[in-house]
């Protein structure tokens, strides 16, 4: 499990933008590095990018422990795509799935 720093690219299946199924005005935006959700740039310290069954997975964290709960209520700290192919994003109190929107 490699720690990638922040301006590490995201996986190219999670470029884009995205919004949610449910509630189409919310939008997740993944360009290069850079994770804008809800509106709100997502300023992680670095990234973990595993495929394991199927899944592929990016989980966002902060380098200080202090502030790593704050951290983790307040932004998303994790992407997944299925094996199925739907994609998620989701932290300690909520999960969202978004279909890409086509431009």
């Amino acid at each position: 499990m490699e720690r990638l720093g922040r301006a590490a690219p995201l996986p190219e299946d999670m470029q884009g933008r995205w919004r949610d199924v449910e509630e189409h005005s919310a939008e997740l935006i993944v360009q290069g590095g850079e994770i804008i959700c809800f509106g709100q740039l997502v300023v992680d310290d670095y990234k973990v990018i595993e495929s394991e069954d199927g899944a592929l997975t990016v989980t966002l964290n902060i380098d200080n422990e202090t502030e790593e709960d704050s951290f983790q209520r307040a932004n998303i700290t994790g992407l997944v795509i299925t094996p199925e192919g739907d994609f998620c994003a989701y932290n300690v109190k909520f999960s969202c799935q978004f279909e890409r929107v086509e431009v």
